[in-house]
């Protein structure tokens, strides 16, 4: 028995070896593994020598997040920045053979709410940097947070001046600050509609009240006399308040983040025979939203129709959204920062982590944006050379006087 099985098993590894060497020969697998073990005719060595040797060009690839007041009384900017987001990645994916993905995070302007959203963010290892929050109060809340996890975010709309005073290393904004605003806001009042007289309203936030001291501090210099109210977000009657301008008012200053509780601010003044012009601050530039005739407005950013350069860019837009404002650019400008600075790590081979993401930001250097005008950071973070525009609402239109 043991005679027959070794011969069997002799025969049997006899077979085999036919079969390696010729037998079979039509099936793929059968002749890789023969190449493996003997030399190949010529036809077949040539045929091995022409597949391909060198693997395609990896796809630049990662998420970043969005955080925007997309409900919540500041709905109206944070469903055109959430847009503008959304456009800024698909064009450049569309654009550069990217695959970048958008996580959207609802703030509704709400620091608790705006913390919340930035753990989730900061606990997906996938998300790599952040465009957003609106609000300086919400960039506050959620600084910490981002620090630790060594995220960059770039915000498109946040001005508190004291947000880059070197406490978040990871922050950056494509938008000047307050300590700029405010002065030029004041000046204007001054210079533009001979101001002796202002009254200074602010809404309780850290934003609204660092502009009003900046602009109160410039007007008080200017020889002006200032009047300081303070009123919360949640108030919609405002009777009270506007019964205290007098007649010798010439200004109700309103650095305000909710356009239409201005709107509300501006009907009572009507009611009660109030003639003091209202001045916004960019919180007020809504179209939809604020509308009181021969009120002014200032903002961080152009109305990029007035930009030749933007016109495909806008028409493009229009077309699938519809009308927008001043907020939405900026946040478009955010956007195509983070996506370069992710994509230049990419193009130099770099790995993709959070830190690398924001050393990458921070050298960002574009020669021209959708704001026409460069775009890079200074040390702290600030977008370097940024301006305020002012606008003058006239039968329902924005239009720029300065």
């Amino acid at each position: 028995m043991r005679r027959l099985q070794s011969r069997f098993a002799w025969w049997a590894v006899f077979a085999l070896v036919v079969a390696a060497c010729g037998g079979g020969g039509g099936e793929a697998t059968t002749t890789t593994e023969a190449a493996t073990t003997t030399a190949p005719p010529a036809t077949q060595a040539t045929t091995t020598t022409a597949a391909p040797t060198t693997a395609a060009p990896q796809v630049c690839e990662a998420k970043i997040g969005l955080m925007a007041p997309i409900t919540g009384p500041a709905a109206s900017i944070g469903e055109e920045q959430r847009n503008w987001a959304v456009f800024a990645v698909d064009r450049y994916n569309d654009d550069n053979g990217t695959n970048f993905e958008l996580v959207e995070g609802d703030t509704a302007l709400d620091p608790a709410q705006a913390s919340t959203v930035a753990q989730q963010f900061a606990a997906d290892d996938a998300i790599l940097g952040v465009v957003g929050p609106a609000g300086s109060q919400e960039v506050e809340a959620v600084g910490p947070i981002f620090s630790d996890a060594t995220m960059a975010f770039v915000s498109m709309s946040a001005t508190r001046e004291s947000l880059t005073d070197g406490s978040l290393p990871t922050f950056f904004r494509v938008v000047p600050h307050d300590g700029q605003q405010g002065p030029t806001d004041a000046r204007f009042m001054v210079e533009e509609l001979a101001a002796s007289k202002v009254m200074i309203i602010d809404d309780q936030t850290s934003y609204s009240t660092g502009l009003a001291d900046t602009t109160a501090a410039t007007l008080a210099d200017a020889g002006v006399e200032v009047v300081r109210e303070s009123v919360s977000q949640d108030v919609t009657d405002f009777s009270a308040l506007v019964a205290k301008i007098d007649d010798a008012t010439d200004v109700v200053f309103l650095p305000w983040q909710i356009a239409a509780n201005a709107q509300l601010f501006g009907e009572q003044m009507a009611e009660q025979g109030k003639d003091a012009v209202i001045f916004g601050s960019d919180g007020l530039f809504s179209p939809s939203d604020f509308t009181i005739e021969g009120a002014y407005v200032s903002s961080f950013a152009p109305d990029i129709r007035g930009i030749p350069e933007d016109a495909e860019l806008v028409a493009a837009y229009e077309a699938q959204y519809g009308e927008f404002g001043t907020f939405g650019p900026p946040t478009y400008a955010a956007t195509v920062v983070l996506l370069d600075a992710i994509k230049s790590l990419c193009d130099a081979g770099t790995e993709l982590t959070r830190d690398a993401v924001v050393q990458a930001v921070r050298a960002v250097d574009q020669p021209t944006s959708i704001l026409g005008q460069p775009i890079r950071f200074t040390e702290n973070g600030d977008v370097d050379g940024g301006r305020f525009f002012i606008f003058q609402i006239k039968g329902g239109n924005y239009e720029l006087v300065k």
